[in-house]
């Protein structure tokens, strides 16, 4: 519908599996999945449950009555009374026994630490891909010597590849992050309207065991190793600010990537993939606009922005529970994932169609490297007996004659001509050139970048095997 607001990450820029990850429905079948496993516990535990019931409710487990549940919640005004009535209805012998002990918060929350967890695995899907990718770009231009920059000044020199392996080790870190999450993420299980399971007293007659058990049996049917131990009525909402701070670090390296090739387009040195038809701009037609490195950027800024929601949400909880999470919640986590879901759509691109100026990297560092080949020609006219002092004081007013060459009359550098044309080097100027091969200027970058990938990039790669191959999709 045209004249409804749509968030433009689902209408433009998510993919369809995270999309569907944090849809309505994907929520309420899960519901009714922990409904099915609150059940089948409890019945093993010794509760009045039968097979019957929990054959009708595994019957209905998918195909649910959505005008049912909307219609009922336009009367009771709560969205989980709304679909344990729809499932009810479906489900007239198990309608008795639908949520048994059980508070909003055990679908609820449970949904969101099992949806977000979905979500953590299909990003770290998409991470590995993009990790596969840069890494080939590491080893293919290795060995391909580029001027570097601190400050955005032009220093000692390292390689494409080397620069690559940059952005690919803050990949590896978020690979580590997001590894260390999925594996400490716990369902809530069903602890009750304060988290003291009262509730599960009263079904069990007080027996601690059984109700311990119920937590265990929950988790497990639903794939998780464990529950939290302690909790109020919630999860503690820390859990949200962890997960959505990996997001943030993924958002961080993206964004990193995206403004060093940004500002790589602009020197004419690598660029992102440009289609055959696709149009850099509406009034300069020549124009290459790096348009999806600043999608990259863009979206980064708003991930990281986000990651604040969960932070101030979880220092503001007050005692065992309060709703003024659950607004922001639906906001801020399925944006911040459906984001960095787009980001990396979009890196996988960019890194799997990325298009190399060899020449126009060769004429930047030659630009600059007679500047700083200088200690290696002064080296060279030492030992033909020239004198380290004076020479250095040569050079140096040499340099800044030249810089002034450049910078002031916009000429090309002119230092390599100036030495060889002063006595006192007694080098002449193919001599002199001898000494300014750039690849002598990159010290053990090759090197580096080969060791990187080999232990710490490879193991990655080797151990989600199975999930790579995948291809990005870019909607607009």
């Amino acid at each position: 519908m045209k004249d409804i607001y749509e968030s433009p990450l689902n209408s433009r820029y998510s993919s369809k599996e995270m999309k569907y990850i944090f849809s309505p429905d994907c929520k309420f079948k899960t519901w009714r999945k922990l409904w099915i496993a609150l059940a089948e516990s409890e019945k093993e535990l010794g509760l009045n449950i039968t097979q019957e019931q929990i054959d009708e409710l595994k019957a209905h487990a998918e195909d649910i009555n959505y005008d049912v549940a909307q219609q009922r919640e336009k009367e009771v005004r709560h969205d989980v009374m709304s679909h344990v009535y729809a499932y009810g209805v479906q489900c007239p012998k198990a309608k008795g026994i639908i949520h048994l002990g059980a508070t909003s918060c055990y679908v609820g929350d449970n949904t969101d630490i099992i949806i977000m967890t979905k979500g953590l695995k299909l990003i770290r899907k998409k991470l590995v891909n993009v990790i596969a990718k840069l890494s080939d770009f590491a080893l293919e231009y290795k060995d391909m010597p580029c001027l570097a920059y601190t400050h955005y000044q032009p220093a000692q020199p390292t390689t494409v590849g080397k620069r690559a392996s940059l952005w690919l080790q803050d990949l590896i870190m978020d690979m580590e992050y997001i590894e260390f999450q999925i594996s400490n993420m716990k369902l809530l299980g069903s602890k009750g309207t304060t988290g003291t399971q009262a509730s599960f007293v009263e079904l069990f007659d007080g027996d601690d065991e059984k109700i311990k058990a119920l937590d265990r049996k929950i988790a497990k049917k639903l794939g998780f190793d464990s529950c939290f131990a302690v909790s109020g009525q919630t999860y503690s909402r820390k859990v949200d600010y962890n997960v959505l701070s990996v997001l943030s670090a993924i958002a961080q390296s993206a964004y990193k990537f995206s403004g060093d090739l940004r500002m790589l387009q602009h020197e004419k040195e690598i660029e992102e993939p440009f289609e055959k038809k696709q149009i850099g701009s509406s009034a300069m037609a020549y124009k290459r606009n790096p348009m999806r490195s600043e999608r990259i950027s863009s979206l980064a800024r708003y991930v990281i922005a986000d990651a604040i929601n969960p932070a101030i949400t979880a220092s503001t909880q007050w005692f065992e529970r309060t709703l003024d999470d659950s607004a922001n919640k639906r906001i801020s986590i399925p944006e911040a994932f459906l984001a960095t879901d787009a980001i990396l759509e979009l890196y996988l691109n960019v890194v799997s169609g990325l298009v190399v100026y060899p020449k126009m990297i060769e004429k930047h560092l030659m630009d600059e490297l007679p500047f700083m080949a200088t200690e290696n020609i002064m080296m060279a006219a030492v030992k033909k007996g020239g004198d380290r002092q004076a020479l250095h004081e040569k050079i140096r007013v040499h340099s800044m004659a030249a810089g002034a060459v450049v910078k002031a009359e916009g000429k090309p550098n002119d230092l390599i001509d100036r030495i060889a044309a002063d006595e006192a080097f007694g080098l002449t100027k193919q001599e002199i050139l001898s000494h300014m091969q750039p690849s002598a200027f990159v010290g053990r970058a090759p090197k580096q970048v080969e060791e990187f990938v080999a232990c710490e990039v490879k193991p990655v790669l080797e151990k989600y095997k199975d999930d790579i191959g995948i291809k990005a999709v870019i909607n607009v």
